[in-house]
């Protein structure tokens, strides 16, 4: 799972205060008893005939019809959408406010999301409104999977009252690597009735693999080259265990030499450090999370133990797409930006 505060929060989920939906038993017999299936021009990509697909915790959702009402996460609708798939709402980090026009923005999360266009039934950790899911008419919940049949953002104390509405569909975020979980959601968006052999979508693939063994290449190259997975909150710093995440995994891959903590916290993805220990790690470059809920560089001014860290100094800072958007259009910057830093980074540690 993503390595900060949010993932401890993650290993407690049955502490989170979300609240329940009062009236929910009456609100599902008026769901029920409405047309999900109308047209609406923010619903899924037109398909004709049932809808079959199997998860990847091996459970099937069967319809009648492709659906068109879909709720998902927000880095998943943001993956459909790139596949040619809308939904009508999310759930998860989808906007933050712009300090100084105070509108809201896209979170990084939402990808080419508009986010004007789609109702947002959740922005923060724990938020799931599950009245307004119901307007929605749902056919389809889908989300991402960090552990076994946890699903990513759908708390864990409103999980049973959610999962009567409709169905759900989950798909790993981790443990696999990014071209195996690129192809799950290639495979989903084809089920929902994407053109997955557009041209657009094809020229992103080819694009992605271009980049792969750019970034194959760069770490060939500079094998001495080490680069560590972090993320920074007001006392803590993490350092990710690259064994898990998709990214992480196929860095690996691909030859990367990234720094792998030694102790690391209860649930195994990430060693919290405190900044007087930020450098017990030595590293040449340091990807940061990009995340809007943690802390970014210009920030991170204030702590001294930073600034003084060789990879800081020698400007090899470079944003980490903790939780990626997986369309090819969107993960091929990620190893691009990433070969760039390797081929220009020096040794400094």
């Amino acid at each position: 799972m993503p390595s900060n505060a949010r993932a401890t929060q993650f290993t407690r989920r049955g502490l989170l205060a979300a609240g329940g939906a009062l009236g929910l038993g009456a609100a599902l017999v008026a769901c029920g008893g409405k047309d999900a299936k109308k047209d609406d021009a923010k619903g899924g990509a037109a398909k004709s005939g049932p809808f079959t697909f199997k998860d990847d915790r091996g459970q099937t959702v069967e319809l009648k019809a492709a659906p068109k009402n879909i709720v998902a996460f927000t880095g998943m609708a943001a993956a459909l959408h790139d596949f040619g798939v809308e939904v009508k709402g999310v759930f998860g980090p989808t906007y933050v406010e712009d300090p100084k026009t105070k509108k809201r923005v896209p979170d990084v999360q939402a990808g080419d999301l508009d986010i004007n266009k789609v109702a947002v039934i959740g922005n923060v950790w724990g938020e799931f409104k599950i009245e307004e899911y119901l307007k929605l008419q749902p056919e389809l919940l889908i989300t991402d999977m960090w552990e076994k049949d946890q699903l990513w953002y759908v708390p864990d104390e409103q999980k049973a009252k959610i999962l009567k509405v409709a169905p759900a569909v989950a798909l790993w975020a981790a443990d696999a690597t990014m071209p195996k979980v690129l192809q799950r959601h290639v495979d989903l968006a084809e089920a929902l009735g994407a053109d997955v052999k557009a041209k657009k979508v094809q020229d992103d693939k080819a694009r992605f693999e271009k980049a792969a063994a750019r970034l194959r290449q760069a770490a060939k190259a500079k094998p001495e080259i080490k680069v560590l997975i972090g993320s920074a909150a007001a006392d803590t710093f993490y350092v990710s265990d690259p064994a898990r995440p998709s990214d992480t995994l196929y860095f690996k891959e691909l030859g990367v030499n990234l720094v792998a903590p030694t102790k690391l916290d209860e649930g195994g993805w990430f060693q919290s450090l405190s900044w007087e220990e930020v450098d017990t790690y030595k590293a040449d470059i340091i990807l940061l999370d990009n995340r809007s809920s943690q802390l970014q560089p210009e920030a991170l001014k204030s702590k001294p133990t930073w600034g003084q860290l060789p990879a800081v100094k020698a400007g090899q800072v470079v944003p980490r797409v903790t939780e990626p958007v997986y369309s090819y259009a969107k993960c091929a910057p990620i190893l691009e930006d990433l070969a760039k830093a390797i081929e220009n980074a020096k040794k400094v540690a």
